[in-house]
């Protein structure tokens, strides 16, 4: 008896402990169930979290708490996707019909992970059990960390696994999750668009708000990497926990808040965080800003926000755009919403007891009515209300993607079997079927790429309040991935953009042109000083990391410019005043030997052409005229004839005339020597033509072995500011021996001159011939040291003006006192005249050498036989060559 009493109550436990378990087990599956041939999985985070108090060392269910409106709108998107796609003739072609197994995830992992290993269980499941069909596919979940743990299970039975919302981009690697794919593109593509956004404006100073998990890591990553590439640095990375209700949650929102007060240079912030969180920063901004006396300004800020908050109803219910700034979203492509409407005008209307298997919509009906006490009209009006507000049509559109994707594929599989009994259709087919297959939606083909995802792009908003409402869903822009570049939807959206132009998010302020960025100690490569241009360098653009090199050879610029000067090309230009003054001199001389030469030939017949040296007279004026043309070609843009021709025209030229002069004051020397057997000497010697001819001859062999051998050339010198175009003389050796050469012949004839100056002065041309080669002299004597240490472009105007003044002074000192007797004194101009002033000439001369001697034979010094006759006969002579 006692046996059966002890039996009896095991019996008793056990069922009790198996009523228990069971109903345990029954309480975790809990969701939204429809039956159907085919079973589609559904992971949802419909509760924001789980209750995670430990009361136990236990396994144990963990209860989800806060239900929220945008997870229950994916719920009910997938419901009505299924049940549009059993509706339409795709499905009744191969006789099945899809049902539906929704699970709730409660934004945890460790739940998430319950109802894969619940799907997974139903998958094997013998024969026909109670379990029912297994489920071939999965549609969610919707952040990262969950589908990352959930697609690891599925993996291991290769279910399928279609993500509508997460984006974390190790989802890609199809070595680690084969059977994920996703409707949407991968983060990368996301944190691409932002870093070309902020580049757009200028903006490289950014911080960065992310919620921890997979997903806010793996942003995190990829933008900085991204960033740091296109020149962005990030100011701070603040990372806020997962866990809402959790004090490490609160300290580090308020630490956030803190730091973005401080970093008040980042008016740029990048937001991968939940919406909720974002709500707790808002306020917390709010508050510090309250405590802190700051004024509203200091807590506005340009928000950057990820998908996981750019359209979230929560977040603008709880905000003043006023203070927080402007919200710049990025959200996935959008569809078509009038199904989904029409279905919650069918909810509205079915009433709030026409849940059907759907917990999640009853626990919300019931929430509402708890709040505010509705009638039962009035209840499922305000909550069909409420799910439209939290309804977002780029998730709508990616479930409902996620959903055809499946259908389609299974209309692939079923074509050539029956797949109305359990088993007839393996997971990995399916999956091979939407890997190899494109899928239709609302006319539009769609095809999963290499990596599983589907990459249509971003929709780019920008928040606006009208004052009452904040509007999230203002698309101002397209992103498009292929060419990493935006589209503005038009010319209203444009000037929204606009206005965000003068906002300044940098590190350091910006180096205007004319100045470049020089780094300063510190990790960061954004915050540098403005370095002023050196001259010779420019930046023509803001912030530019080095200044650029003018090009040394025909360009300059001055300390912290913008832009490159041309260089001046400097030359001694005919429009140059100095320059006009002594082409004026120039001309004139040229006129003037020519008109002396005329009155010459007119009057070579008068003693006083003969005394200036007759025939020679005329070639001393020829050679003038040449070396004041040789003069002006030191004026004008030099080219290489120039150069050669100008210095060569004037060294032949003036040689030949100071060979003519040195003829004349030898002939003077000649008629004038007393001492009879020099005289004899010098008439064998006294070869004019061929004096000049071996004096030319041997200044023309200089040139042309200057010419030959290292001749004068054009060039440019290069200054600072200025191109100076001038000759070279080639050879300054040649240069100097023919202007010694010269120098040489006139000091000879300034010798000769000198000893004659005392001879008659009517006719005498020996004090003139004296005090011109005296003036060459200095004048060329003065020119070496000026011409040494002189440059620029009026270094040809030196040479210029020391020719000119050789050139008028020979023509002053030998022809114009000729000129002056032969128009004014004409008396003097004869004949009779001449041989007047010899006679009295010689007179003097015979007294002076008389006394001379008398003196000298006294001191018994031995006296020479002169005689009144010998000084007689040279005056004649003197007479007759005249």
């Amino acid at each position: 008896m006692a046996w059966l009493l002890i039996c009896w109550h095991i019996t008793i436990l056990l069922i009790i402990l198996g009523m228990g378990h069971a109903a345990e087990k029954e309480s975790s599956m809990l969701g939204a169930t429809a039956k159907g041939t085919v079973i589609l999985g559904g992971i949802f985070a419909v509760h924001e979290d789980v209750e995670k108090e430990n009361r136990t060392f236990a396994p144990h269910l963990h209860p989800c708490i806060r239900l929220e409106a945008r997870g229950l709108v994916r719920m009910l998107a997938m419901i009505n996707a299924v049940e549009k796609v059993n509706r339409s003739p795709l499905l009744a072609d191969v006789n099945v019909t899809l049902g539906y197994h929704i699970l709730d995830s409660c934004a945890d992992v460790s739940t998430a992970l319950r109802a894969t290993a619940h799907f997974i269980e139903r998958s094997h499941c013998p024969g026909t059990t109670s379990c029912g069909p297994p489920v071939l596919a999965v549609v969610g979940a919707s952040n990262s960390e969950g589908s990352i743990a959930i697609a690891r299970q599925l993996t291991l039975e290769m279910i399928p696994q279609i993500s509508y919302s997460s984006t974390a981009v190790t989802l890609s690697d199809k070595r680690r999750f084969p059977a994920f794919m996703r409707t949407i593109p991968n983060d990368r593509h996301q944190t691409a668009a932002m870093v070309s956004l902020l580049s757009t404006y200028g903006w490289t100073w950014v911080g960065v708000v992310i919620t921890d998990g997979n997903y806010g890591q793996s942003a995190l990553e990829n933008f900085v990497s991204q960033a740091s590439k296109n020149g962005i640095c990030v100011a701070f990375k603040s990372i806020i926990p997962q866990a809402v209700g959790s004090q490490d949650v609160r300290s580090a929102i308020t630490q956030t808040a803190r730091t973005i007060f401080e970093n008040p240079e980042a008016q740029v912030i990048v937001s991968f965080a939940k919406p909720t969180l974002m709500v707790y920063l808002y306020q917390e901004l709010k508050n510090q800003m309250l405590r802190g006396g700051r004024d509203r300004e200091s807590m506005r800020r340009v928000w950057v926000a990820s998908d996981s908050w750019s359209s979230s109803s929560s977040v603008k219910e709880n905000i003043h755009l006023e203070d927080m700034g402007h919200v710049l979203g990025f959200t996935f492509k959008s569809g078509d919403l009038s199904s989904f409407n029409e279905y919650l005008s069918r909810l509205e209307a079915a009433g709030h007891d026409d849940t059907g298997d759907n917990v999640f919509l009853q626990e919300f009906y019931t929430q509402l009515n708890a709040s505010e006490g509705y009638g039962d009209t009035e209840l499922v009006s305000k909550a069909v209300e409420t799910l439209r507000e939290h309804t977002h049509a780029s998730t709508i559109f990616s479930v409902e993607m996620a959903v055809s994707a499946i259908a389609q594929a299974l209309v692939s599989v079923c074509r050539n079997r029956d797949c109305r009994t359990p088993g007839t259709v393996q997971p990995w087919e399916l999956l091979k079927a939407m890997w190899m297959e494109e899928f239709k939606l609302r006319d539009k083909s769609f095809k999963f790429d290499s990596s599983g995802d589907i990459n249509l792009g971003y929709d780019v908003t920008m928040w606006r309040s009208d004052g009452e409402n904040i509007h999230v869903q203002n698309v101002v822009a397209e992103y498009h991935p292929h060419n990493n570049s935006f589209t503005h939807s038009n010319h209203s959206t444009t000037q929204q953009l606009n206005a965000l132009k003068h906002i300044i998010s940098k590190c350091s302020k910006s180096c205007v042109p004319g100045e470049s960025k020089k780094t300063t100690k510190g990790p960061h490569t954004c915050c540098y000083e403005c370095a002023i241009c050196s001259a010779n360098y420019y930046s023509n653009d803001t912030d530019m990391a080095q200044c650029l090199s003018c090009d040394p050879v025909t360009e300059w610029s001055p300390e912290g410019t913008s832009s490159c000067l041309p260089k001046d090309r400097l030359f001694f230009s005919w429009q140059d005043p100095f320059a006009m003054v002594l082409l004026t001199f120039s001309a004139l001389g040229v006129i003037q030997n020519l008109l002396v030469s005329a009155l010459f030939l007119q009057q070579q017949d008068t003693p006083v052409v003969k005394a200036a040296g007759g025939p020679l007279s005329q070639v001393i004026l020829f050679s003038l005229v040449i070396s004041n043309i040789s003069a002006m070609l030191f004026v004008g843009r030099p080219n290489s004839l120039q150069c050669k021709a100008r210095q060569v025209l004037f060294g032949v030229s003036f040689t030949l005339c100071v060979s003519c002069i040195l003829v004349k004051t030898l002939h003077i020397l000649l008629a004038f020597q007393f001492n009879p057997e020099l005289h004899e000497v010098l008439r064998g010697l006294y070869k004019p033509y061929i004096i000049v001819a071996i004096c030319v001859s041997l200044q023309a062999v200089t040139c042309i072995c200057w010419l030959v051998l290292k001749s004068p050339y054009n060039h440019i010198v290069n200054n600072p500011t200025t191109l100076l175009e001038a000759c070279h003389e080639g050879s300054y050796l040649a240069f100097g021996v023919m202007l010694g050469y010269i120098a040489v012949l006139a000091f000879v004839c300034f010798i000769c001159a000198f000893k004659g100056r005392k001879l008659p002065h009517l006719y005498n041309e020996a004090k003139f011939i004296t005090f011109s080669m005296l003036l060459y002299l200095i004048s060329w004597l003065l020119f070496v040291p000026v011409y040494i240490t002189t440059s620029g472009v009026y270094l040809p105007a030196v040479e210029m003006v020391v020719i000119l003044i050789s050139n008028y002074g020979i023509l002053c000192c030998h022809f114009f006192p000729k000129c002056y007797i032969i128009l004014f004194k004409k008396e003097q101009n004869t004949n009779t005249a001449f041989r007047k002033k010899l006679y009295e000439y010689s007179n003097k001369t015979t007294d002076v050498v008389s006394v001379s001697v008398v003196t000298n034979c006294r001191e018994g010094v031995t006296c020479p036989s002169l005689h009144r006759g010998s000084i007689t006969r040279h005056c004649r002579e003197r007479s007759n060559s005249i």
